[in-house]
């Protein structure tokens, strides 16, 4: 049976949905509600106004029941220490209150409260950290197996939180569709305009122009820039190729998103979890790399954070001027970063490629100064942010409004990054030989930093922050460090210990670190399976020619880190 909880005056609503909470909570297995603050709380406050607030939208059971017993998704939960969970197919071992509220226990924390919705087979709910001050379901009309679970949550602030856990169907785009216009029906009739409005969960959308964004652009935001793994992949599913997974937030919250900082990392945009390419490991413990992989994992978790006022009051804050979006300037060029701020000493400075891997122009300067000088990276960006941050506090920050653009070329000269020579087949049987080599032909140095290379798997490479490739020069990316021969100029190994590539053929791509890509190369067999050959281009160090067994092209088997001839770069 639904609950209605909308048919009371509004002066008895707390008092009253709270009292009718804590029996459906204790009757579910929860946590009884609590007007006190969770014990955690303390710990996710910045200052005396500012909270740090965690939403994440998790389909992450794993094995063959859609239950959360193997345990993948417990560990990625502990690892992430989300405040608010949009779940989907919240079951566990036998689906009782004790089993449910083991659940919750091991996966969140003892003073985290929940709603699970009843009678469904696969039911969706919501877990949190804060008080859930009212809970309930509206009827999916579209599927007779879960509904909307929904949520009021008494986060700090004046505002509440309300919060919707979703599971629309694969049937169609169309069916998705509908099930999106009956859920902002039940919102607009029911969400005071007032409060602040989350949707969560998995949408099964195969694309992010399906009718159901539009629907639900109505009452919460749905534009990018949208949540990235490590690599820049904003896709959820388990293949990593479509967007199912999402944490929307209306126009009110947005205004409040922040960063997401785990441990020495910071995604700009919000993180999609996927152990299998999270680096390093050990910032999301216990989560292990082969979480997001496990049998009958098919999503990913989506994580975003939100800096939103509290229950007291502050007068520091910090804001970026420029750039702020927009601007397109040139890679080598001099130019300036500016900000306002108050009640902050000193500021620390940082520019990204892709709004999830930053470098620092100053790790503190004075924040009274209000500017700092730049020379913009020469490397080609869409998609560049500057974030100024409280050296003392990075919780305390602000980013661009939006994206700005860095270009390349002007007197300072251009670069032109491509793949020059790949080893698809090792020598002998240890594959920690297979490398790829790029060669810049330009005029001027490219910045690296965030670059990626992929094989037709997955993505094998990120170059770390600061690399760089001078002009006329070349670097080399080996399957693993034991592979490097002594002495080859400019080799690292794979970040993610393997390059993985097929003997039988493998199309291998470089991609800024904006996720454009900058050069991508098919190997057939006939210059992919013979042991110990390299494919290099014919002729040597050319962008457009076609690639050959590197044993027609100078006589030898390869020559990573030098020129065909053997001679240096």
């Amino acid at each position: 049976m639904k609950q209605d909880l909308f048919r009371r005056p509004a002066a008895s609503w707390r008092t009253w949905s709270f009292s009718l909470l804590c029996a459906a909570l204790a009757a579910c297995g929860g946590t009884e509600a609590s007007e006190e603050t969770a014990p955690e709380l303390a710990t996710h406050e910045d200052g005396l106004a500012n909270v740090r607030l965690r939403l994440m939208a998790a389909n992450l059971s794993s094995g063959t029941g859609q239950d959360y017993d193997p345990g993948h998704g417990i560990r990625i939960f502990q690892g992430t220490d989300a405040d608010v969970v949009m779940i989907q197919e919240f079951n566990y071992k036998t689906d009782s209150a004790a089993d449910i509220r083991s659940f919750v226990d091991t996966a969140f924390g003892t003073g985290f409260s929940y709603y699970r919705e009843a009678g469904a087979q696969i039911p969706n709910g919501i877990i949190s950290r804060y008080p859930i001050i009212a809970a309930g379901e509206w009827d999916d009309t579209q599927v007779s197996n879960r509904d909307f679970a929904w949520a009021r949550i008494n986060i700090p602030g004046p505002k509440d939180l309300w919060v919707v856990s979703v599971h629309l169907l694969t049937t169609s785009s169309g069916t998705r569709n509908t099930e999106a216009s009956n859920l902002v029906k039940f919102i607009n009739a029911n969400v005071p305009a007032g409060d602040f409005l989350a949707i969560g969960g998995d949408f099964n959308t195969g694309s992010r122009s399906e009718a159901t964004f539009s629907t639900f652009s109505s009452v919460v935001s749905t534009a990018s820039p949208y949540p990235a793994d490590r690599n820049g992949n904003t896709n959820t599913n388990a293949g990593r190729s479509s967007p199912y997974d999402h944490v929307l937030v209306d126009s009110d919250l947005r205004a409040y998103q922040t960063s997401v900082v785990i441990g020495s990392s910071t995604f700009a945009n919000g993180l999609v979890v996927d152990t299998r390419v999270y680096s390093p490991i050990s910032d999301i413990s216990p989560a292990v790399s082969g979480d997001s992989g496990a049998s009958g994992m098919q999503h990913m978790g989506i994580i975003k954070d939100f800096l939103v006022p509290g229950d007291g009051t502050t007068s520091s804050s910090v804001t970026v001027l420029s750039p702020n979006g927009g601007e397109s300037w040139t890679g080598g060029s001099s130019r300036t970063i500016t900000w306002t701020s108050s009640g902050i000493s000193n500021v620390k400075v940082e520019y990204s490629l892709n709004g999830s891997t930053w470098t620092a122009v100053t790790t503190s300067t004075s924040a009274a100064s209000g500017s700092v000088a730049w020379t913009v990276p020469g490397s080609a960006s869409t998609n560049a942010w500057v974030r100024v941050s409280d050296a003392s506090d990075a919780a305390l920050n602000d980013l661009s409004n939006s994206a700005f653009a860095i270009t390349t070329g002007g007197s300072g000269g251009t670069g032109q990054v491509f793949i020059n020579e790949v080893l698809l087949n090792e020598a002998g049987s240890d594959v920690n030989g297979e490398f790829v080599e790029l060669v810049n032909t330009g005029t001027a140095a490219v910045d690296l930093s965030g670059y990626t290379l992929s094989d037709s798997a997955s993505v094998r490479h990120t170059f770390a922050s600061g690399t760089t490739v001078a002009a006329g020069k070349a670097v080399v990316v080996f399957g693993g460090a034991s592979g490097i021969p002594a002495g080859t100029v400019g080799a690292v190994a794979a970040s993610t210990g393997t390059l993985g590539l097929s003997n039988s053929g493998d199309t291998v791509t470089l991609k800024s670190a904006s996720g454009t890509t900058v050069d991508s190369a098919t190997f057939a067999s006939g210059v992919a399976g013979t042991d110990g050959v390299s494919a290099n281009r014919s002729p040597d160090a050319s962008a457009s020619a076609s690639f050959a067994l590197h044993t027609a092209v100078s006589g030898t088997a390869s020559s990573p880190g030098k020129r065909a001839s053997g001679s240096a770069f």
